[in-house]
């Protein structure tokens, strides 16, 4: 869904309450968002047939800005054996402009060695990404028209590079078609300013934020919106991918579900 787009917190199954053996039902309290880069497939494969890392580049149309949305205690409850399934799939943000590598290359940034070393089908010989400055911005009801910096990060934090991705994706067969979309997965810078969720900006609840209005937050309240923003500066210009917005609103009631 594009920038501005409301999101409804989900309702779901979350862990059994406590002294109870069956998992409960009901809204989201751990709401999240999550600071990615999307990557839009331009040129896609054929089923069956996996992309190589010498091509991978050629089968990339652009990037933009991604809010993965996410359900956190129905993450919890979900993951073992599922992995995140439902509280990942209710929302996905994206910002309004798709920005194409040739734009990009004035800000090409080397990522580091990895180790250990990729297997030979993921050995990037020009392993990469951007000097992408990213931000996330928060503004709760009672903040009116003010908006707080809750994170300071960088497309440059990435371990993988996006063609990596891209090509162990498709090392099953999987078959990517002319804008499918990937995401990047959190992008969190080493300090704990540029930690780019809620989860890890609170350390799993335990270390509230303190707002400049005296409120706190540990999670996403009704109400609150979060915009993801990414700018590259160049010399003179700047290269921006548009405001990636949205704003929580309260779970539907039981009446939708039973």
């Amino acid at each position: 869904m594009l920038d501005g787009t409301p999101i409804t917190r989900p309702k779901g199954q979350q862990s059994p309450p406590e002294g109870e053996t069956q998992p409960g039902f009901g809204a989201c309290k751990l709401m999240d968002f999550e600071l990615e880069m999307g990557t839009v497939v331009g040129k896609g494969n054929k089923l069956g047939e996996p992309i190589k890392m010498s091509d991978a580049r050629d089968h990339i149309f652009g990037h933009c800005m991604l809010n993965d949305w996410s359900a956190r205690d129905i993450q919890k409850w979900e993951y073992v054996p599922l992995g995140p399934f439902l509280a990942k799939n209710f929302a996905s943000t994206i910002s309004p402009w798709i920005i194409t590598p040739e734009a990009l290359a004035p800000f090409k940034i080397a990522l580091p060695a990895q180790d250990p070393a990729m297997l030979p089908y993921l050995k990037d010989d020009d392993l990469h990404a951007y000097d992408v400055n990213l931000q996330v911005h928060l503004k709760t009801p009672k903040m009116e028209d003010k908006w707080h910096t809750l994170v300071n990060s960088n497309m440059k934090h990435l371990y993988y590079s996006v063609a990596q991705t891209l090509v162990h994706h498709t090392c099953t067969g999987c078959n990517m078609s002319a804008g499918d979309l990937l995401g990047s997965g959190t992008i969190s810078a080493p300090e704990k300013e540029g930690y780019g969720s809620m989860l890890e900006l609170c350390w799993k609840g335990t270390q509230p934020i303190n707002l400049p209005n005296g409120e706190e937050r540990k999670f996403l309240q009704d109400g609150d919106e979060v915009n993801l923003v990414g700018t590259c500066k160049g010399n003179g210009f700047t290269i921006g991918f548009g405001d990636c917005k949205g704003k929580v609103l309260p779970a539907l009631d039981d009446s939708h579900f039973f």
